[in-house]
């Protein structure tokens, strides 16, 4: 057994627990595919600790530890792609790993099965090749080419000098190294490009793992009395892993980011966000002489829905009624969940009382049919409160105040008319309440 190895096992175990102990709280969804890669990462150097075991042994644990870094590699490509729950992608990283493992065995026990050679490099460029032009033309991202471009240009060099004697199967080796971490290479460039430490630590130390596999044989072939320790050949792979590291802190700090200004259920502005996008609502509308008009929409029957068919059906009613509402207005608008079945509207210019009450009315229209949500039927109204800049407030507080006034007054005027039993929809009509004008929904 090589002890010498044993440094290298437990430097990528480390790093792998520390990987786990970071993506279990973050929401990455390729953090479970890279840590298979680099549990196959310590099998390699576990493998390659019995090199120098008797000769059948050393023939296993050399043909082990090459399979499995070859598989971690085509793990962390797969990982990289956005489309791998597409069934072509599971096709493609099968035939992937089939291929190469295929070509590694063979050259394990060459030159016994070196007939068997060429037609495994031909299946390592034909099947990506048959797998994607299967796709065609519903599903080939250029991503896609790049793969079987990669592994045509590898087909072609392995048939040319897979059988060169002396060096033939080292350079057939090396090739398929480099190919797959190249790929590695063109993934994450693809996947990460931005300006970021997590994501340049990656990119280049996936390029300089790839790198190594022509490195290292032109410095064998050219200066062959040059020793390197193995320990700087094994830079690139630590390069990654703190890489993927920090790829996963720089996500997790970008999910709390967004969890601090977003509602969590329905990906909405929560009141935070709401109140800071109100008052640059209010600065702009100021600053050009125009409006804005505030929207508050409060649900009918919510808790009712909750209580009869569960909180699970009222949380898919949110998410329905969120999607309905943020389909209705511009994008230049704003939809907040404010509360925990009202919601918020930003109306900015062009807009005016007449367009506020239109929005209004067709939102209270859009809850009039029921919901099928799961088997179940369920039917909701909503009462809305408008206040219009600079007529009703001229400040994001007193907005919100005199639209959150009017939406009681309709909760009011409706539970008077009967309308929490029987719903209806609404128009909004104003009068005169002492100084301030309020909008009452008057039933239909």
């Amino acid at each position: 057994m090589d002890w010498s190895k044993l440094p290298d096992v437990g430097a990528v175990a480390l790093l792998t627990v520390a990987f786990v102990s970071v993506a279990k709280f973050g929401r990455n969804s390729a953090s479970g595919v890279w840590l298979v890669g680099w549990l196959m990462i310590v099998v390699h150097f576990f493998a390659f600790m019995f090199l120098h075991a008797p000769r059948h042994w050393s023939d296993v644990a050399n043909f082990v530890g090459t399979a499995a870094l070859v598989c971690a590699g085509v793990l962390f490509m797969w990982a990289s792609v956005p489309y791998r729950k597409q069934s072509s992608s599971r096709w493609m990283v099968a035939a992937l790993l089939a291929t190469y493992t295929l070509y590694l065995g063979l050259l394990a026990i060459a030159p016994f099965a070196s007939w068997g050679l060429a037609p495994a490099a031909v299946l390592i460029g034909a099947l990506p090749l048959v797998i994607t032009l299967s796709a065609l033309p519903r599903f080939v991202p250029p991503l896609r080419w790049a793969i079987v471009t990669l592994n045509a240009g590898l087909s072609i060099f392995l048939l040319i000098f897979q059988n060169r004697p002396g060096y033939g199967t080292s350079l057939a080796l090396n090739a398929v190294l480099f190919a797959v971490y190249f790929g590695c290479f063109i993934h994450c460039l693809c996947a990460y490009w931005r300006a970021t430490a997590g994501a340049f630590i990656t990119i280049a130390g996936f390029f300089a793992w790839a790198a190594v596999f022509v490195v290292g044989p032109l410095l064998f072939a050219f200066f062959p009395n040059l020793h390197i320790e193995s320990e700087v050949w094994n830079l690139p792979k630590y390069l990654v892993a703190v890489g993927m590291i920090l790829l996963l802190l720089e996500d997790q700090i970008e999910d709390n980011k967004y969890l601090a200004l977003h509602d969590e259920l329905t990906g909405l502005p929560n009141r935070r966000l709401f109140q800071d996008r109100l008052t640059s609502a209010l600065e702009r509308a100021r600053r050009t002489g125009s409006q804005a008009a505030l929207l508050l929409v409060d649900l009918d029957r919510f808790k009712q829905v909750n209580d009869t068919v569960g909180h699970h059906i009222g949380d898919e009613l949110l998410k329905r009624v969120s999607d309905i509402f943020v389909g209705r207005v511009r994008r230049s608008d704003t939809v907040a969940r404010t509360g925990g079945d009202e919601f918020s509207v930003i109306l900015e210019e062009p807009t005016n009382r007449e367009e506020a009450a239109r929005v209004g009315h067709s939102l209270t229209q859009l809850l009039d049919s029921p919901f099928q949500l799961e088997g179940h039927m369920v039917r909701v109204g909503a009462t809305v409160g408008i206040a219009v800049f600079p007529q009703d407030a001229s400040d994001a507080e007193s907005l919100c105040i005199a639209a959150d006034l009017r939406m009681y007054a309709g909760k009011h005027v409706s539970r008077n008319s009967g309308a929490v039993e029987s719903p209806r929809s609404f128009s909004l009509e104003t009068f005169s309440a002492g100084d301030a004008q309020i909008g009452l929904p008057i039933a239909r």
